[in-house]
């Protein structure tokens, strides 16, 4: 018997047609999969997001090369698919990409207009089912368990439903992976980009992992791909074919997770309310900086900006990281857990000065950031959560987070803010 087979135009579902084109609509755009009418978990990922909003209100940029990101000294946010075509790649510095692509047009980043389009398409995700976990403005992990009744039909048929009203309401385009569990599923929606629609059950699993290199596991960045290499692990199945004991042994719980993987499987449930993990906030220079004072001076905007963000959502860091990266883009980052945790750029700044200090021993940096980790609740005005310099801190912030609500943004400003805006003013 053929297996289920959906259109993704006109929605036919039948066993799978001879030669593979839709008998209603004769289109070619099917999905065939002998687990189709039993997987739903599901990953959603919009098409170069920030690019594609972009190129929707400025039409002229259809045809043409689009870059979202910083300045010269900056990175690519973002690309659209011709740009990418050309080698450009997420995280690449602007240099490096404007020399593999001279001719793009470059857009800084208008996040205002970005999360708005974000909370239009997962608004839609939630009318569906309860069970969406965000990863960020453009992606989410969808659970459609137990939801075929209510639906009027199977996961596959409901998200390729969606997939066109969201191309059809928003003009953006959205890529869905749909497959046994979370980590299968993330993978998959990457596979067919753009407008694609990938599957992958979990009878293929195995196979489908084993002739992939180690770096598509979640958590294998360069660094430990070259560790897994000198192990002698290149590929997944590498990893498949290796004792859990072994990899534990040598890799510690990671190990155990890297052996389960590997088999395609991930127990993780989608989870609507997994807690965000880190706030933060970063700075490229238009000249590299050592000096410790100019990197200070950098420092304290986006403790402000950090701050902010945790009292306007509730919410205080236990920890603070600080992150600095190299000419040569060396990433460096300095963590310490607080005594007390914070909701303040004062307690944000004191300790991550103290962080800088040791680093800013002449070398030249090119960015800086901060951020706050390991996030509590902090509902209320303060209380014994805050104590002493903090709780201080915070009444005055707050102050004037209440000025600048009434008055505008610019209506008060820190004595070390006005002297980083002067710097920055001067020629």
């Amino acid at each position: 018997m053929s297996d289920p087979a959906l259109c993704r135009d006109c929605f036919w579902s039948g066993p799978a047609p001879s030669p593979r084109r839709c008998p209603k609509c004769a289109s070619p755009r099917l999905i065939v999969h002998a687990e189709l009418e039993r997987l739903t978990i599901a990953h959603m990922d919009c098409d170069a997001f920030y690019a594609s909003v972009e190129k929707r209100d400025r039409p002229e940029l259809r045809d043409l090369p689009v870059i979202v990101g910083g300045g010269k000294r900056g990175v690519v946010t973002t690309c659209c698919y011709i740009a990418r075509i050309n080698g450009v790649r997420s995280a690449m510095p602007m240099f490096k990409a404007l020399k593999l692509c001279p001719q793009a047009t470059v857009i800084k980043p208008d996040f205002t207009k970005y999360r708005a389009e974000s909370r239009r398409i997962m608004a839609k995700l939630e009318t569906l089912t309860p069970l969406i976990q965000p990863l960020s403005l453009d992606e989410a992990w969808i659970d459609l368990t137990g939801c075929e009744r209510l639906h009027g039909g199977p996961a596959a048929w409901v998200l390729a439903r969606l997939q066109a009203e969201i191309e059809r309401e928003t003009g953006l385009t959205v890529s869905v992976g749909l497959a046994a569990n979370k980590f299968l599923a993330k993978i998959a929606s990457d596979l067919d980009k753009p407008r694609g629609f990938s599957v992958i059950g979990g009878a293929e699993a195995k196979s489908f992992l084993a002739t992939k290199p180690v770096s598509i596991l979640p958590g294998v960045g360069p660094a430990f791909q070259k560790s897994l290499a000198i192990a002698g692990f290149q590929t997944v199945g590498d990893l498949a074919r290796a004792d859990a004991r072994l990899l534990a042994d040598r890799f510690g719980v990671y190990g155990l997770r890297l052996s389960q993987l590997a088999q395609g499987q991930d127990a993780r449930a989608v989870d609507p309310d997994q807690e965000r993990k880190s706030v933060s906030a970063e700075t490229t220079f238009n000249d590299d900086l050592s000096a410790v004072a100019d990197l200070e001076d950098q420092l304290w905007p986006l403790c402000e900006k950090v701050a902010r963000h945790l009292r306007r959502d509730a919410i205080a860091g236990r920890a603070a990281v600080l992150k600095l990266r190299t000419t040569d883009f060396k990433i460096i980052t300095r963590r310490r857990t607080l005594a007390v945790p914070t909701q303040t750029a004062k307690g944000l700044f004191a300790v991550a000065r103290e962080l800088l200090a040791p680093e800013a021993h002449g070398v030249p940096y090119r960015l800086i950031g901060i951020g706050a980790t390991e996030l509590v609740d902090a509902l209320g005005p303060a209380s014994d959560l805050f104590a002493g310099d903090e709780a201080r801190a915070l009444k005055s912030e707050r102050a004037m987070d209440a000025l600048r609500e009434k008055f505008g943004a610019d209506a008060v400003r820190s004595g070390r803010a006005l002297k980083t805006s002067r710097q920055a003013d001067e020629p």
